[in-house]
């Protein structure tokens, strides 16, 4: 899809974008890759719609399927996106549920990872940061049950990788666990996965505050970490990774967000070559 791409695969298609949460990578993403095969975009977001006059979840899905051949919803509400499969009559692609998932996130990660080191066995996949909110990381260590990893979790006690998650993994059979810090990970990691500590899944500013900036990546933790390990990040970022990092070999969050593009391309391309 990166090399050989028809650009008028979807020629005569429309895709829909409802963001009811602000996104750069993920609506930036998947507008150009419609516009990359040919086809066209409307969007509809919380601010400029009829939300604003207390239009439903449902039925403003349901206008937009009227419009489109395929749409794709980001909403704070955890199971938005299966309650507006229920009334959605066009494919319907889940672009992140408030703190619940974020499926084409972690295709996109999977798909990074094959393309940076070559596999996804045997590798060790450690998450750091935001594990209770972070959408992408739920996702991620679910989609990872299908391959041969081990999972090791960091962060605060209060923001740990949900039950039902860990459980999930469990059940696959991976092993998983719990390490106090990032400098007793890093040795060990393949693949450090560093996510932002989310301020706007907290009550109040005194709660995130007491949050904020408790793992930092720097050059220095670097120097504890194996050459071939890649950093990732489903950005944005706050300060969790000092730009000091950017230019390691091993940073390759900005080209994982460019594979996000590619990857949705074969997503829409798979949904609506033949709809």
């Amino acid at each position: 899809m990166k090399h050989d791409v028809d650009g008028n695969l979807l020629k005569g298609k429309i895709l829909g974008l409802m963001f009811y949460e602000p996104s750069t990578r993920t609506s930036g993403s998947f507008a150009a890759a419609m516009q990359r095969l040919g086809g066209g975009v409307i969007t509809m977001n919380k601010e400029s719609s009829s939300v604003q006059k207390g239009e439903s979840l449902e039925d403003s899905v349901r206008m937009m399927c009227s419009y489109c051949d395929a749409v794709v919803l980001r909403h704070p509400q955890f199971g938005s996106a299966e309650l507006a499969s229920q009334v959605a009559a066009k494919p319907l692609i889940n672009a992140g549920d408030g703190t619940g998932e974020h499926p084409t996130q972690a295709l996109l990660d999977v798909f990074t990872i094959r393309e940076e080191i070559g596999t996804v066995n045997g590798l060790v996949v450690t998450m750091v940061g935001d594990l209770k909110h972070g959408r992408t990381v739920h996702s991620l260590a679910r989609l990872l049950t299908r391959y041969k990893v081990q999972l090791i979790y960091v962060s605060p006690p209060s923001l740990s990788m949900p039950q039902d998650v860990m459980d999930y993994v469990k059940e696959a059979g991976l092993s998983q666990e719990v390490y106090p810090s990032l400098e007793e990970a890093i040795p060990v990691t393949d693949v450090l996965y560093m996510t932002r500590i989310q301020q706007e899944r907290f009550s109040s500013a005194e709660e995130y505050d007491k949050m904020k900036g408790c793992y930092i990546l720097t050059p220095k933790l670097l120097t504890l970490a194996k050459s071939r390990m890649i950093i990732m990040h489903p950005l944005p970022r706050v300060n969790e990774i000092s730009v000091e990092v950017d230019g390691d070999q091993r940073a390759v969050y900005f080209r994982q967000a460019e594979y996000g593009m590619y990857l949705r391309m074969a997503l829409l391309a798979s949904v609506l070559d033949k709809a």
